[in-house]
């Protein structure tokens, strides 16, 4: 009788334990009630792009995405890479500089940005298109005539944009020390700098509210960069990750005849160790609604199922990204082999 109730105890504690071991698995799938996006401020592309991705997460993930501005992309780096924010929407450029750190990656000799090994890919947007812009009045149309002119720079709290300055000029055969610079904490307060007269030149994205504002107070147009084999040349030299597009004449605002930018991709980027469930529910809210993002803000055009995964990345993905995107038929072995790469950088 005492061994049958010994032996009842102890299946009872077995199954208990077993229930409770179960019950912590599943309360560690649960999804979170919501995540945060960090972002650029409010009247860039980025923060458009954020706004548009969180609202379609929201729409369809079992979780609220909440937008949270910041100054610029180094601000809210760290905060990404010890988890403290969820997800970010930065550009490759900055994040090849950010993953691999100052201490192995530098371009135009300078690598100011926190080393954050610890962020990982989700997904792989659009492509970004910026350059230099002008008041209509100084009469700058190209960037061969920014020569000696005061362009806005520096831009401590927006790191990104001083590459993409650096990245324009270089198209044109022109460094830092061949300009005046003003100095401006970020990308906004450089078009301030150039409404109010202070600047002649600045940079800002295509399309981003902030350059219809300006135009509507007193007339910007967008400077074309060298479109040449050898301006493409320099500009790849310069900044890895950057190449050059053409604008069409009146295809948005800024753009007074066939203009050449720079451009560079998107991407959507969490922490490591964010859950599996949080980033396989969020991919799988955007994939299955791409088509909504479209009619959310011009950025979106380009943001395709096709794009979303690919081996030209400079941060490796997330690892529940990656089961996304095979179950989906997305992923190939080249992908493979780039992960194993980047991760290398970081073990």
């Amino acid at each position: 009788m005492i061994k049958r109730y010994n032996a009842l105890a102890c299946s009872t504690g077995v199954l208990l334990v077993l229930f409770l071991f179960g019950l912590g698995l599943a309360q560690g799938q649960q999804p979170p009630k919501s995540v945060t996006v960090g972002t650029n401020p409010a009247g860039t592309v980025f923060y458009a792009v954020a706004s548009g991705l969180a609202n379609v997460i929201s729409g369809a993930a079992p979780f609220q995405a909440v937008v949270q501005p910041y100054t610029g992309t180094s601000t809210f780096l760290p905060l990404l890479d010890n988890g403290e924010l969820d997800l970010g929407v930065v550009n490759a450029v900055d994040m090849g500089l950010a993953y691999q750190g100052p201490a192995r990656f530098k371009i135009g000799g300078r690598n100011p940005f926190p080393h954050v090994p610890n962020t990982r890919l989700l997904m792989r947007g659009s492509p970004l298109s910026a350059s230099l812009v002008t008041r209509k009045d100084t009469g700058i149309k190209t960037v061969h005539e920014v020569k000696g002119k005061r362009v806005t720079g520096e831009y401590p709290a927006h790191l990104a944009v001083w590459y993409s300055v650096f990245g324009s000029l270089a198209s044109g055969g022109l460094t830092w020390d061949d300009v005046k610079v003003v100095p401006v904490p970020a990308v906004n307060e450089g078009i301030d700098a150039l409404v109010q007269g202070r600047a002649d030149v600045s940079n800002h994205a295509v399309g981003s509210a902030k350059i219809k504002e300006a135009d509507a107070a007193v007339g910007v147009r967008y400077v074309s960069l060298d479109c040449s084999p050898q301006g493409e040349e320099r500009i790849k030299k310069a900044v890895p990750g950057y190449y050059l597009t053409t604008f069409k004449s009146g295809s948005t605002t800024g753009i007074v005849g066939d203009t050449c930018v720079q451009s560079y991709d998107i991407y959507f980027v969490g922490h490591k160790a964010l859950s599996n469930q949080a980033v396989q529910s969020t991919l799988k809210a955007l994939w299955d609604n791409v088509e909504k993002l479209p009619p959310l803000h011009p950025q979106f055009k380009d943001w395709t199922r096709e794009r979303a995964a690919s081996a030209d990345v400079t941060i490796p993905y997330h690892p529940a990204a990656i089961e996304f995107y095979k179950e989906k038929g997305a992923w190939s072995a080249k992908m493979d082999e780039a992960q194993k790469k980047l991760l290398a950088l970081n073990p």
